[in-house]
């Protein structure tokens, strides 16, 4: 019982010099609960089938994450118990020498996580409960569904979960900490806050050469992500600046280091005004331990930067696609011109026809249920593959995009036929002479490669006839409807040329006469049972599943990079906050002597101040430039999705850096000088 007080007497003691701690577990609770609650905060929406498939989807992706993201956590929560441990040195070691035996102290211990765990499960619970509503309005309005039916949910699964994950990582706090009390000394604990480390001077020359090398590599790893990067042809294309990369900010932490001391040291104005030859030293003091959190804190920042920005940008620039390259409602495709023994003579008869013949034969009349309808044919012959639109640049074009099917027939077009279609997406229509054509495309990989060919002015020859391009460069457009700028080229020539025994698609576009999403839904049911009776082979493509399933693509991937984008924030944020406490902790009395020789209050708060700013501040810079090229790297690989929504995405994650990343700088910050405060006597 005596040991229940103490304990409690001790965390009522230190809740305000713990701060961190607390809020960290707090918030670990509540995002780890929101996440897992997902699940029951669907139950209450009105949605379609295949979205409730899609919801069930990334509800396992996430408990998935969650198992990753409970490892985190773990480790987060020990690392905090250790600084906890540290603190309290001093106490522990007087524990022992009014005769209290380790086996009770580590009791103190199991009494005191027990009871800041159930705190902090209760409180976390309480908050993710909250958060959790909100985000069911965050759900619902991504996925579009009715929320009539809303009420507040509770979830048991989550809560459960929540609960039995956190009490293993308690569990192996409590076993951490009894190995630690176990094997401390007496005189380790009463002087530890009077040990400091040694600080060795790096060689001036030696910190130069390996910072002008370390920035060559990390030049390198950029370029390699940038204009050096052609196509994702290998994994080694993405591990190889990876790895230059976390070599090189080792390197260049190491090397600054070193360096940092000596060139403020030369700078005397600098160096001598106010504290600053203090705040120096104090940064300079525990220069080997830092290397490598600033390293580790650096990359964590920068993973949490390009995370969220790509998973935002990817989900913004999906749903921006949808009107764009989704501009009408349906999309019917019929495969013309086949020959398969397996099919009937009726079957391959049936491939000689357009799609509205086949519709009239089926007796379908498709114009009661469509307006605007457009019907466009596709053209493909042998004798124009990608390999003859490149021409004399075709084996240089080779030996950099190594991956391309340049056997691959060309989609081709009757210039009519595409100005059809672009009339009616609302995009920009052509015009040829006879012995001219243009390539249409949006896939920027595509458009790239292409380009090479068009600035030289490639001829091509196709249904026997030479023509050379109108544009040295890809137009901007499409034909097909999608969410994703998959257009990887279209060869639109003149009417006269084409030769209608190649036509080996007719497609029909067109948009409903009705209006609400539910008599579309009906609409296309009737659409596709109609085309269903068709013998030869025909596919779809509607706005409403492109709609519904880019909108469950840019879910999975924003809940999943928000997830763990978060996690990775708090972690790196909560890492560099409780290194800066335990450095407080230990310079408590370099600060009392400061006072001791007349410093008042306000230098001192201002100096430790700046010597936390540059602490959280620097590897925060270099995850930034990191990011940058980072970012870019994402936008390549997702190109396809496109990058218009990239702005938004930046200034979203921005704001979470400043929210959670600034408040914990700010609680460092209010702690510390809770700690180096000097007690009245």
């Amino acid at each position: 019982m005596m040991l229940c007080r103490l304990s409690l007497k001790n965390i009522k003691k230190s809740i305000k010099d713990y701060a961190i701690y607390f809020f960290t577990l707090i918030l670990g609770v509540a995002i780890f609960y929101v996440f897992n609650a997902i699940d029951s905060q669907t139950v209450t929406m009105n949605v379609t089938s295949s979205t409730q498939e899609i919801i069930k989807l990334m509800v396992n992706m996430l408990s998935g994450v969650s198992v990753f993201v409970a490892f985190i956590l773990g480790f987060l929560i020990i690392y905090a118990s250790r600084f906890l441990i540290k603190r309290r040195n001093k106490e522990f070691g007087i524990y022992l020498i009014l005769g209290m035996s380790k086996r009770k102290i580590s009791m103190i211990l199991f009494l005191e996580t027990l009871f800041i765990g159930l705190l902090s499960l209760i409180v976390g619970l309480a908050l993710g409960t909250l958060l959790s509503q909100l985000m069911s309005l965050v759900v619902a309005n991504m996925f579009e569904a009715n929320m009539t039916k809303f009420t507040f949910v509770f979830s048991k699964s989550a809560c459960i979960k929540t609960i039995l994950y956190f009490a293993i990582m308690y569990v192996l706090v409590m076993v951490f900490n009894t190995i630690i009390i176990s094997k401390c000394k007496l005189i380790d604990l009463l002087h530890s806050n009077k040990k400091s480390e040694i600080i060795k001077l790096k060689n001036p020359i030696l910190c130069v050469f390996i910072f002008v090398v370390s920035v060559s590599i990390l030049g390198y790893a950029y370029f390699l992500v940038t204009a050096g990067f052609k196509n994702l042809d290998s994994a080694d294309k993405i591990f190889k600046p990876i790895i230059l990369g976390v070599v090189s900010t080792f390197l260049i932490f190491w090397s600054l280091s070193g360096l940092l001391l000596k060139i403020v040291k030369s700078l005397r104005k600098v160096y001598y005004k106010g504290l600053n030859s203090f705040i120096l030293r104090q940064i300079s003091s525990k220069v080997n331990t830092t290397v490598f959190s600033m390293t580790i804190i650096c990359l964590m920042l920068f993973i949490t930067i390009c995370v969220l920005s790509a998973s935002l940008t990817l989900k913004n620039s999906l749903q921006a696609n949808i009107e764009k390259l989704a501009p009408a409602d349906i999309q019917i495709t019929k495969r013309m011109n086949w020959v398969d023994e397996g099919h009937t003579k009726e079957d391959i008869e049936d491939a000689k026809k357009d799609l509205l013949e086949s519709f009239s034969d089926s007796h379908f009349n498709i114009n009661d249920y469509v307006k605007e309808l457009v019907e466009v044919n596709i053209y493909e012959t042998q004798d124009l593959t990608l390999n003859h639109t490149l021409g004399t640049l075709l084996e240089e074009i080779r030996k950099q995009y190594i991956f391309l099917r340049y056997d691959e027939e060309e989609t081709i077009m009757k210039l009519s036929d595409y100005n059809k279609i672009a009339n009616l997406y609302g995009n920009k229509e052509y015009s040829l002479e006879k012995e001219e054509y243009l390539i249409v495309a949006d896939f920027a990989s595509m458009v790239e490669v292409r380009n090479i060919a068009l600035s030289k002015k490639e001829t091509i020859t196709v249904f026997g006839h030479t023509l050379k391009p109108k544009y040295t460069e890809c137009q901007d457009g499409f034909v097909e409807l999608s969410a994703q700028h998959i257009n990887a080229g279209i060869i639109v020539i003149p009417d006269e040329v084409v030769d209608e025994n190649y036509k080996t698609h007719n497609v029909l576009v067109a948009n409903y006469k009705v209006k609400t999403k539910e008599e579309k839904m009906e609409i296309e049911s009737i659409m596709i049972k109609a085309s269903e009776n068709i013998p030869s082979i025909v596919y779809y493509n509607t706005k409403l599943d492109i709609a519904e399933a880019s909108i469950g693509l840019g879910a999975l991937v924003t809940f999943i990079g928000l997830y763990l984008g978060i996690i990775f924030l708090i972690s790196s944020a909560a890492i560099l906050a409780l290194k800066e406490l335990s450095e407080s902790s230990d310079n408590k009395e370099r600060y009392n002597m400061l006072r001791k020789i007349g410093t008042d209050e306000k230098m001192l708060n201002k100096a430790l101040f700046r010597q936390i700013a540059i602490f959280f501040l620097v590897p925060l810079l270099l995850a930034i430039i990191h990011s940058i090229f980072g970012i870019t790297f994402s936008v390549k690989i997702l190109e396809m999705f496109g990058n218009e929504e990239l702005l938004p995405s930046i200034v979203m994650t921005s704001v979470f850096i400043v929210i959670i990343y600034g408040s914990y700088f700010l609680i460092t910050y209010t702690c510390s000088k809770n700690i180096i405060k000097e007690r009245r006597r």
